[in-house]
C-alpha cells in the first residue's frame, strides 16, 4: 500500500482534474479533498483550457487524461505551463505508449501514469509534485529577495540625493500592488525605474511588458491591450490574449499613458478598478493579476484641466507619484553613468576602452544634456566606436559637447568665450592629425610619420603620449632596417579602430 501523502502546503491547495470519465473525476475529487486540497473538475480539454485561463491564480497541480473526445491532454499541459511554469502536471492514460510518454515529459509533465491506479498512489504522487512546486516557488522568492538586498540601487544608476530618495521610495512600494505614475522629461530613465519596481517586487519572476501608448494605432489599441476572440473583426483569424493577459502574474508599464485616446481611458479605468479585461468580441470579462505602472513626459495635471485626460483615471494612476529629475539637475551622476555605459559598449563593439580622459569628463559635466540619460547613453556608444585608445578623449565626443569643430584645422584662430586649456586643445589637434595620417596611410606608421613631417621615432613617442598604441621597442626599429623581414604585421589596424575579422588574411 502506498503511503498517505503529507499535508499540503497552505498556499498550494488547488488541484484541477481533467478527464471525460465522470466516475474517475469523482474518485479523484474525493481522494484529494480528503487530504485537504480544493479540487476543480473539467470534463474535457476545452473546459480545462477555460478553467486554466479564468482562474484568479494558476493551479499548482493539474491531473489530466491524455486522450479525450475534444482533444489531447498535451494541450492542457501546454496551457497550464504557459500560465505558470511552476505548475506541475500529471498525465494519465489507459493507452500508454513510449511515444506519448516521451511527448508528455518533453512538454514538462511531472509524471506519466497508466490507468488503472489506486487513489492512494495518485494522491501520494500529487503530494510529491506539489512539494516540488512549493520548494521551487520558495527558492525563487528567496533568490529575488536576496538579489534586491545585494543590489538595492543598481537599476537606477545614480548616486545623487534625488536618485537615492527615489531608490528608497521604490524599496517601500515595490512589494505592494499600488499603481505608480512616473513622470519626467523624455530620456530621464522612467522605464528603468519601472523595471526597478518590478524587479524588487514579488512579481520579479513574472513578465514585465512595456506598452508604448503613443505608438499603437488607435484602431488596434484595444485588441493589443485586452486581446480579441477569433473573428471579432476583419483579420482576426485567431484568438489573441492581449498584453494584459500575457503579463498575468507580472507587471505592465503603460509608457506615454497621456497618449491614450478617450475611449481607451474609460476601459483602462475599469480594468484598474475591477482587475478584469474584456477581449474584443468576448461576452464576458476575464480576471487578470497584473500590476499597472504608468509613465509620461506630459504635464498630466494640465491635460486634466484641458479635459483631454480623465480626472478619475488620473487619480487612479497617481496613487504614488515618482518625479524623475533631468540629468542636468544631477551633475554628480553624469560621469558615473558614462562610466557605467563604457564596459557594455566596449564589449559590444570589441574595443579596449576603459575610461574617460580628464578633458572629456570636464566637457560632459559642462553639457546640459537636453536628451537626458538616453542622450548620454547614445553619446557613449558613439565615443567608444570612435575611440582609438583605452580612454575616451575630447575629440571622441560630439562637437556640441567638446566645443571643437567637427573638422578642426591645425591652428585655432578664435579663443572660446570661456577660455580654454591650451595644452589640451593643442594636444587634441595633434591627436586628430595623427589619426588622419594613419587613416590616409592605411595604418602604416612609417608612411604616417612622413605625412606629418616627423621621424618614425617621434611618431612612436606621440602615439604613446596620446594612448593611440604602445610605444615601440626594438621590433619597431626592425621595420626601418633594410633587407630584413619584420615579425610584426605591416599594418596596426587593431590599434586604430580598423579591426580585422578573425579569418582575415588566412
Amino acid at each position: 500500500m502506498a503511503p498517505a501523502p503529507p499535508s499540503p502546503p497552505p498556499h498550494a491547495t488547488r488541484v484541477l482534474v481533467v478527464d471525460d470519465e465522470p466516475g474517475l473525476r469523482q474518485v479523484l475529487d474525493i481522494t484529494f479533498r480528503r487530504h485537504g486540497y480544493d479540487v476543480a473538475q473539467a470534463p474535457g480539454v476545452k473546459p480545462a483550457l477555460e478553467a486554466i485561463r479564468q482562474a484568479p491564480q494558476p493551479f499548482p497541480l493539474v491531473l489530466t487524461d491524455l486522450l479525450m473526445p475534444d482533444g489531447s491532454g498535451i494541450d492542457v499541459l501546454t496551457a497550464a505551463k504557459a500560465r505558470n511554469a511552476a505548475t506541475e502536471v500529471i498525465v494519465m492514460t489507459a493507452h500508454s505508449t513510449v511515444e506519448s510518454a516521451i511527448e508528455a515529459m518533453r512538454g514538462g509533465a511531472y509524471d506519466f501514469v497508466t490507468k488503472p491506479f489506486s487513489p492512494a498512489e495518485i494522491a501520494a504522487l500529487g503530494a510529491k509534485a506539489l512539494e516540488k512546486s512549493s520548494i521551487v516557488a520558495e527558492n525563487q522568492r528567496l533568490r529575488a529577495q536576496l538579489e534586491r538586498l545585494e543590489a538595492p540601487s543598481r537599476e537606477l544608476l545614480g548616486a545623487g540625493a534625488a536618485m537615492q530618495a527615489i531608490g528608497d521610495l521604490i524599496d517601500k512600494i515595490a512589494p505592494t500592488r499600488t499603481t505608480v505614475l512616473i513622470t519626467g522629461e523624455s530620456g530621464t530613465g522612467k522605464e528603468r525605474i519601472a523595471r526597478a519596481i518590478h524587479e524588487r517586487s514579488d512579481r520579479a519572476k513574472g513578465p514585465f511588458l512595456v506598452v508604448n501608448c503613443g505608438a499603437l494605432p488607435e484602431a488596434l489599441m484595444e485588441s493589443e491591450l485586452f486581446g480579441h476572440e477569433k473573428g471579432a473583426f476583419t483579420g482576426a483569424g485567431a484568438r489573441a490574449l492581449g498584453l494584459f493577459r500575457e503579463a498575468d502574474g507580472g507587471t505592465v508599464l503603460l509608457d506615454e499613458v497621456g497618449e491614450l485616446p478617450a475611449a481607451l481611458q474609460v476601459k483602462l479605468l475599469r480594468v484598474l478598478q475591477e482587475r478584469k479585461v474584456r477581449p474584443v468580441g468576448a461576452a464576458a470579462e476575464l480576471p487578470v493579476d497584473v500590476r499597472v505602472l504608468a509613465a509620461t513626459n506630459r504635464d498630466v495635471e494640465a491635460e486634466v484641466r484641458a479635459s483631454s485626460f480623465r480626472q478619475d483615471l488620473y487619480y487612479r494612476l497617481n496613487v504614488i507619484r515618482i518625479e524623475v529629475p533631468p540629468l542636468r539637475d544631477r551633475p554628480g551622476d553624469v560621469i558615473r553613468l558614462a562610466q557605467h555605459f563604457l564596459p557594455r559598449f566596449a564589449a559590444e563593439l570589441g574595443k579596449d576602452v576603459r575610461g574617460l580622459a580628464a578633458d572629456a569628463q570636464r566637457a560632459l559635466n559642462a553639457y546640459p544634456f537636453p536628451g537626458n540619460v538616453r542622450e548620454l547613453e547614445n553619446m557613449m556608444e558613439r565615443a567608444v566606436a570612435l575611440a582609438s585608445g583605452p580612454s575616451i578623449g575630447l575629440g571622441d565626443l560630439p562637437s556640441a559637447v567638446s566645443g571643437l569643430s567637427a573638422s578642426p584645422s591645425p591652428m585655432l584662430t578664435e579663443l572660446p568665450e570661456g577660455g580654454c586649456a591650451l595644452d589640451e586643445v593643442l594636444g587634441e589637434v595633434e591627436r586628430r592629425l595623427i589619426l588622419q595620417a594613419l587613416e590616409r596611410s592605411g595604418g602604416v606608421r612609417k608612411a604616417a610619420a612622413k605625412l606629418l613631417g616627423v621621424t618614425f621615432r617621434s611618431l612612436r613617442y606621440r602615439l604613446a603620449k596620446h594612448a593611440l598604441g604602445e610605444e615601440g621597442g626594438e621590433e619597431d626599429d626592425d621595420l626601418e632596417a633594410p633587407g630584413r623581414e619584420s615579425s610584426l604585421p605591416e599594418r596596426v589596424g587593431d590599434d586604430f579602430g580598423h579591426r580585422r575579422s578573425p579569418g582575415a588574411g588566412k
